[in-house]
C-alpha cells in the first residue's frame, strides 16, 4: 500500500550534466535527424483527442519536417489488438502508441509488443534530471526502459449537485453510507477496465471490502459505463452526488451556472493522480525507427510535452513547462499525499483482484 502513496510536486535537483554525459550526441543526432527525414514520416496510435490530432502533426512537422500519421484509438488496448491482428499477417505499420496505464502494462509490455525507448533519447534537456520533477525521467514498466511518463494530474473522484448536496453534509468518504443518499449516488462500472476499476480498487485498498459492499449495493446506486450520462445526471439533479462525472464538463457547467461542484477535503481520502492518455512507447519493429526515435525525443523536450499536455489538458512530468493555464486543482502539490491510480503494481496485480470481487458484489445485486 506505502508504494501506491506518493510525496509528489517536489522537484529534486540533481547534479547531472547531462551533455557530458551524452558527449557526442551532436552528431548521432544529426545522424538520426536525416534518416528519420528519408524515411518521411513517423506513425502514431494515440487518443482521440481533437486538439491533440490537430496541435501535433502540425507542431511537430513545423519542427523537424517530418510528417505525422496520427491514427485516433480509444485506448492502448484497442489500439493493441489492431497491430496484433496485423503482427499475424506480417505487417508492422506504427512506430509510436500513447496510451493509458492499463494498455501499456497488461498488453503491449506483457506481449512483448515494445522496444526499449530509453536508448533513443539523445537530447541533453530531455536527459538532464533537472528538467524533471522526479528528479530524473519517468519510466512507469519497472525496468525503467520502455514506457515515458509525460503526465501526472490530480483527477477528481466525486461531484455533487448542489441543490441536492451540501458540502458540510459529507466530511468523510463514511458519510457517503448515511441513508439519505442511498438511490441518489451514480458510480462507473467497476467490473470494466478503465477509471471505474481504478476508483473502486483505491476505495477497497484505503476502506476495504465492507465499505464497498455497502458503497455498491447497499446504497442501491446506479452503475453506469457512460461517463456522459453520470455528467448529464449530475447537472439534472437526478444523481445527488457521483463518482465518475467527466471533470472538464462538470467545471465548465459550473462556470455557466448549473449547481455541480467537485466534493473536496474528504479527510479520509487521498486525493488521486493518473498520467491520463501521457505515456508513451515505441513499438517493436517499427517502420521508421529512426523518425520513431526523433519523435520520441521530441515529446519528451519541453516543446513536444507542453504541445501534448496543453492539448490534452494534463499536467506535465516536466518542471519547466508553463502551467499558468491549467486548473489548480489538477496540480499536484508539495507534501500532500496522493493515491498514483498508475502505479505499476496497482495496475497488474491488485486493480485486477479489486474487479473479480466487484463482479462477485455486483453479481449478486
Amino acid at each position: 500500500m506505502t508504494k501506491l502513496l506518493a510525496l509528489l510536486g517536489l522537484v529534486i535537483v540533481l547534479p547531472v550534466g547531462a551533455a557530458a554525459q551524452n558527449a557526442g550526441w551532436k552528431d548521432s543526432w544529426e545522424e538520426t535527424l536525416a534518416a528519420a527525414r528519408q524515411e518521411g514520416k513517423v506513425v502514431v496510435s494515440g487518443p482521440p483527442v481533437p486538439e491533440l490530432r490537430q496541435a501535433l502533426p502540425v507542431a511537430f512537422k513545423a519542427r523537424y519536417g517530418i510528417a505525422v500519421e496520427y491514427i485516433a484509438a480509444r485506448g492502448a488496448t484497442e489500439a493493441a489488438a489492431r497491430m496484433r491482428a496485423e503482427r499475424q499477417a506480417g505487417i508492422h505499420y506504427f512506430d509510436v502508441v500513447f496510451g493509458g496505464i492499463q494498455g501499456m502494462a497488461l498488453v503491449f509490455h506483457r506481449e512483448k509488443m515494445l522496444q526499449p525507448l530509453k536508448p533513443a533519447l539523445q537530447l541533453p534537456e530531455v536527459l538532464d534530471g533537472r528538467k524533471w520533477k522526479k528528479g530524473k525521467l519517468w519510466f512507469a514498466d519497472p525496468e525503467e526502459q520502455y514506457i515515458l511518463r509525460l503526465a501526472n494530474s490530480v483527477s477528481t473522484m466525486f461531484h455533487i449537485n448542489t441543490t441536492q448536496v451540501k458540502p458540510e453534509e459529507i466530511r468523510s468518504v463514511k458519510d457517503l453510507l448515511n441513508p439519505k443518499w442511498k438511490g441518489r449516488i451514480a458510480l462507473q462500472d467497476p467490473t470494466i477496465s478503465g477509471s471505474g476499476s481504478n476508483q473502486a480498487a483505491h476505495l477497497y485498498l484505503q476502506h476495504g471490502d465492507d465499505f464497498i459492499k455497502q458503497l455498491y449495493v447497499e446504497q442501491k446506486p446506479v452503475i453506469s459505463r457512460e461517463t456522459r450520462q453520470i455528467t448529464d445526471g449530475l447537472a439534472r439533479g437526478t444523481y445527488a452526488i457521483t463518482l465518475g462525472a467527466e471533470d472538464g464538463k462538470v467545471e465548465t457547467l459550473r462556470k455557466e451556472g448549473v449547481p455541480v461542484s467537485i466534493l473536496e477535503n474528504l479527510t479520509d481520502l487521498y486525493g488521486e493522480i493518473s498520467g491520463s492518455f501521457g505515456q508513451v512507447a515505441i513499438v517493436d519493429s517499427a517502420p521508421h525507427p529512426n523518425a520513431a526515435k526523433v519523435f520520441v525525443n521530441w515529446i519528451a523536450s519541453k516543446e513536444g510535452s507542453e504541445v501534448f499536455n496543453r492539448a490534452v489538458g494534463t499536467v506535465p512530468t516536466r518542471n519547466d513547462i508553463d502551467e499558468s493555464h491549467l486548473p489548480p486543482e489538477i496540480i499536484p502539490k508539495p507534501g500532500i499525499q496522493y493515491f498514483d491510480t498508475y502505479d505499476w503494481e496497482f495496475t497488474v496485480t491488485q486493480k485486477e483482484k479489486v474487479r473479480q470481487r466487484m463482479k462477485e458484489l455486483l453479481s449478486a445485486r
